[in-house]
């Protein structure tokens, strides 16, 4: 099954490329490794706005991971123009914006990670990760993940 017949099977259509923010670009290729720059959570196309432990809550922020990660293959789809290209997903980085007792950013991850490991399947999907708590992410948003993936 193709990736694209998993994303469809899944109900998921990938976004465009949002534009950058600030001065980055939203992609940078070396070799055979795509970097994409931080993608914040959006909800109805806007910041989802928040911070863990404070007022919203872990099961919340898997679902915004889950958003990041549909927005992050969206632009990887953009780098390299078809995902069944893609060798595996090498790493992700998530930023979960938290108070300073909130202890579940690897549990809000797991959105993002669950449903790359389901798009791409277990082997390449399967990658390494960080999870941060951090004092704010830009616009306020909840939850910022950048991503690493190696294409054939």
């Amino acid at each position: 099954m193709s990736i694209y017949d998993k994303l469809q099977a899944l109900n998921i259509q990938l976004p465009p490329v949002s534009a950058p923010a600030a001065a980055y670009v939203p992609f940078a290729q070396t070799g055979n490794l795509v970097f994409l720059s931080g993608h914040i959570a959006k909800k109805d196309g806007k910041p989802w706005v928040g911070q863990f432990g404070r007022n919203i809550g872990t099961e919340e922020g898997k679902a915004a991971a889950r958003a990041v990660a549909i927005d992050l293959m969206g632009t990887l789809h953009a780098a390299v123009g078809d995902l069944n290209k893609v060798k595996r997903i090498v790493k992700v980085m998530s930023l979960v914006n938290s108070s300073p007792d909130f202890t579940e950013q690897h549990l809000v991850t797991n959105g993002a990670s669950e449903l790359l490991g389901e798009v791409f399947g277990s082997e390449r999907g399967a990658h390494a990760r960080s999870a941060f708590g951090v004092a704010q992410i830009p616009m306020g948003a909840c939850v910022e993940i950048e991503l690493i993936a190696e294409i054939e």
